[in-house]
């Protein structure tokens, strides 16, 4: 049987299952890869700073780093949120454990590799996710909103209080220990950009799979009507339970990466609730149920601050200082408010009609 998708021919059952059917899809995702891996880490130094106003040092170590980072801890969400139509307003909390886990791993156990230390706090940090997706069994909606805020709260106490953890409330900052892979340090800016780049990438994949699989398609009868799901046979219990069980591991791998790749600390301060809002809108901006929208919200996140840095210079004095001040979080909440009503799918949703037309030109549908 053939079947045929917006032009596309797939004479294969193997094809219509690939993960980019789509020859455009392939050539993207491979150009970006080519970019990002050997483009980025080989470019002169002294060409980039011709290029941009920033060095290649500090976009490698404050933009790159951390836009990967928010890319995996929004696919988390996604996956919970997007996927399996599951509120948390706790995810920041869940970074929080994994930051922390991945400390202790790799202080209380030296011996361990840094590719473990960075499982095992994705596995700590699931288990914490289960115990606190349990309320999702009974409730839902707002009341589990609510359930998963308490949980940030929560979690934040446990963590500043408890002193085998982070040293108790008087310690704020801890240094990670020394990063190394095979006997050789990670500690320039282009060493953690690639590590972090390569754990990105294998979750990412990861997640392209499981939405495709089982899983993804009991989360999404889920999302859609839970009821009908049940009466046809798809566990509740066992796929919410592991929902918030998946998404609490790519919480926490996004968390231990804040803390050795991009901070080189840990502090509880940076896993406060405002994190999780962030979050949560880059879902909203980027698009609910994409995997690309985890990456297209992330980017546009942390390039809002850059922009508007370059407005408070060239309205300085023109504009007032408040308003200024304040400016970021007012776009960021008018664009949730816009993609909301306009387009609730998210620039993942425009990236789509974009490419289809694209797709077929020149010639109309």
């Amino acid at each position: 049987m053939i079947y045929r998708e917006c032009g596309v021919f797939k004479p294969t059952y193997a094809k219509d299952m690939a993960i980019f059917p789509i020859p455009l899809d392939r050539w993207g995702i491979g150009v970006i890869l080519f970019v990002a891996f050997i483009v980025v880490p080989v470019f002169p130094s002294g060409l980039w700073d011709k290029i941009l106003p920033w060095s290649k040092d500090y976009c490698l170590s404050s933009i790159f780093v951390l836009f990967l980072i928010y890319s995996l801890a929004t696919l988390g969400l996604n996956l919970l949120t997007g996927y399996a139509g599951q509120l948390s307003l706790g995810h920041a909390a869940f970074m929080a454990v994994g930051a922390y886990a991945g400390y202790n791993l790799s202080a209380r156990l030296e011996w361990l590799p840094l590719p473990l230390v960075f499982l095992g706090a994705g596995l700590v940090t699931a288990a914490v996710g289960l115990l606190f997706g349990i309320p999702s069994l009974r409730i839902k909606g707002f009341y589990l909103a609510v359930a998963t805020l308490a949980a940030q709260f929560t979690i934040e106490w446990v963590i500043a209080h408890v002193s085998w953890i982070s040293g108790g409330s008087v310690l704020g900052t801890i240094d990670t220990p020394p990063m190394k892979i095979l006997g050789r340090s990670i500690d320039t800016p282009l060493e953690k950009y690639l590590l972090t780049l390569f754990v990105v990438v294998v979750l990412t994949i990861f997640a392209k799979n499981i939405v495709r699989s089982k899983i993804g398609r009991a989360w999404m009868s889920i999302r859609d009507m839970d009821v009908a799901s049940e009466i046809i046979g798809v566990s509740q219990f066992r796929y919410k339970l592991l929902a918030f069980a998946v998404s609490s591991f790519y919480a926490g791998v996004a968390g231990a990466l804040i803390a050795f790749c991009y901070l080189g600390s840990v502090q509880i301060n940076e896993f406060e609730l405002l994190l999780s809002f962030w979050i949560l809108g880059m879902c909203i901006i980027g698009g609910m149920g994409s995997i690309l929208g985890s990456f297209l919200g992330a980017g546009f996140i942390v390039l809002l601050p850059i922009f508007i840095n370059q407005v408070v210079r060239m309205t300085s004095g023109v504009m007032p200082s408040d308003f200024l001040s304040n400016l970021e979080l007012m776009i960021f909440g008018g664009m949730i408010i816009f993609f909301l009503i306009v387009e609730p799918f998210g620039l993942a949703r425009l990236w789509m009609t974009i490419k289809d037309k694209l797709r077929l030109w020149p010639f109309p549908y």
